[in-house]
């Protein structure tokens, strides 16, 4: 880190502490403590008799330091369930008071800050899982994501924001951050600048990016974000805190108000100065030892290395993973692991034969795109929750996976507890949002069903509402698009796009 963050934020624990021990005896009620342990990254889950702490990642890189103390923590405390995030970062959940309040402690020791992983600050900085290492990259931007990562954390004593600030960074490849509609990203172009885009996001009212660069040096990508928050502080809703996210700037300032009020901001922040960086560029350096393939086998740029990708299901990790994790890649030179934003990891740099004893030790997880389905923790962890995403998608893969379908027949389907939008369900190629549905029985969970989303460059768009469903038919109605889709010998893809309707006529069956 270029400053000391650790220590910075070290004094903040106490009054951590004396929360969390107001809040478990009774003095603090679950709201209260919410808008308070959110700025620490813990939560309280559903019932306020356990806590959950997230470890803040940026680009969602571990290396063997931090794998380490995961592996350590999780055996420690007795941690049982563990969930990879869609922004990059290890959730561990079920922790009692006396956890959480010490796990914290020793998160801080290993240099792994909370601090932000909630609340109203600057949350965790992503970046491309596979930047540096992929083919066809523009460039690398994850030492740019970590002076951002660096340079955010330093505004959380300073700066006061409306709600939360997501920023990114793409390498130029897929999208795969979503950085043309968060509240900040950052896109590689072949010019070796960035595109900048603004005040998007998903969740209720969802907006698209507003580009407002695109020729900005790396070096000045400080700049930039100062204006943004510079912008975002000014013409922020404080009040309404439902309006309190950027994207809503596009309603109060409109597309070319947003544009405008931006260049004003950077054009003063260059003035002033003192925000330029040189990020370090890392360079990799292996001998390889043959070749190899799979359909979790990625070739890295890197003649001759490989990353090996593995999902868990629902992004649900066995607890002894990080473990038998770190024991297997102890010794192998500059490898590391890779978080993604859909609930999955990479393991990078790896020769041949790595990657082989790497894959055969993750043999446990997605093997198709429908296996790496996208569920958030759910109503049965998360407060705000309505929908049980965990349940469903574990129901949904139980039903499907009787059938045999061959990979690509169903897509990957994005399942989100409430209107948040957590798994990204609202540019999934099939989405879920969780609800209520009345029946005569009175109301039953169901799911808004939403349909071809995409986050791909050039290509985004949010999905369109396709059915409101209970949760009991989803399983079913999963099946008879994938038997469909398999009787024209298509994939799921080639079938929407031939037959639009068609997936229609068969939500309209289980609606």
């Amino acid at each position: 880190m270029a400053r000391n963050h650790v220590e910075e934020f070290r004094g903040d624990l106490r009054e951590f502490h004396e929360m969390t021990e107001k809040f478990y005896a009774g003095e603090v009620t679950v709201p209260q403590y919410k808008s308070f342990s959110g700025g620490f990254g813990s939560y309280a889950q559903r019932g306020g008799e356990k806590s959950m702490l997230r470890l803040r990642l940026t680009g969602g890189e571990i290396d063997r330091e931090k794998l380490a103390f995961i592996a350590d923590s999780v055996e420690k405390y007795a941690i049982d369930r563990v969930h990879l995030s869609t922004c990059q970062s290890v959730q561990l959940h079920d922790l009692s008071k006396e956890t959480v309040c010490a796990l914290i402690e020793d998160a801080f020791d290993h240099g792994i800050i909370t601090r932000g992983g909630g609340g109203d600050y600057p949350r965790n900085v992503m970046c491309s899982p596979l930047s540096g290492v992929e083919e066809g990259e523009c460039f690398d931007v994850m030492p740019y994501a970590r002076e951002a990562a660096d340079y955010c954390l330093g505004l959380i004593h300073k700066v006061k924001l409306p709600r939360k600030l997501k920023v990114c960074f793409e390498n130029g490849v897929r999208n795969d951050t979503h950085a043309t509609f968060r509240d900040m990203g950052f896109v590689a172009d072949g010019s070796g600048k960035f595109l900048v885009y603004v005040a998007g996001g998903l969740g209720s009212n969802p907006k698209m990016g507003v580009q407002v660069a695109d020729d900005a040096q790396p070096s000045k990508i400080l700049y930039y974000i100062k204006s943004m928050v510079d912008m975002f502080t000014q013409y922020g809703e404080y009040e309404k805190r439902a309006m309190s996210r950027s994207r809503y700037l596009q309603n109060t300032l409109g597309v070319d108000g947003i544009r405008r009020v931006f260049a004003e901001k950077l054009q003063e922040n260059l003035e002033k100065g003192g925000l330029d960086i040189d990020a370090v560029q890392s360079e990799i350096s292996k001998a390889a030892d043959g070749e190899i393939s799979d359909r979790r086998i990625i070739k890295q740029k890197q003649p001759g290395l490989y990353a090996v990708s593995y999902h868990p299901f629902g992004g649900n990790p066995a607890p002894d993973f990080f473990r038998r994790l770190l024991v297997l890649i102890r010794d192998m030179e500059e490898v590391k692991v890779r978080l993604t934003p859909d609930e999955g990891l990479y393991v990078i740099n790896l020769t041949a034969r790595e990657a082989r004893r790497v894959l055969a030790a993750t043999d446990d997880g997605a093997m198709t795109a429908f296996e790496r389905s996208v569920a958030c923790i759910g109503a049965a962890t998360c407060q705000v929750g309505i929908g049980r995403s965990q349940e469903l998608l574990a129901a949904c893969l139980a039903r499907v996976k009787k059938e045999g379908f061959a990979d690509g027949v169903l897509p990957a389907i994005h399942i989100s507890g409430c209107p948040s939008s957590c798994s990204a369900h609202q540019i999934g190629a099939i989405g879920m949002r969780g609800g209520k549905k009345p029946t005569p029985e009175g109301p039953k969970n169901a799911f808004a069903i939403y349909e071809n989303g995409s986050p791909v460059f050039g290509h985004e768009r949010f999905g369109e509402d396709l059915a409101n469903m209970l949760e009991e038919n989803i399983p079913e109605f999963l099946v008879s698009l994938g038997r469909a889709v398999e009787a024209e010998g298509m994939t799921y893809e080639q079938f929407r796009e031939a037959y639009p309707q068609r997936v229609r006529e068969i939500a309209a069956q289980f609606a």
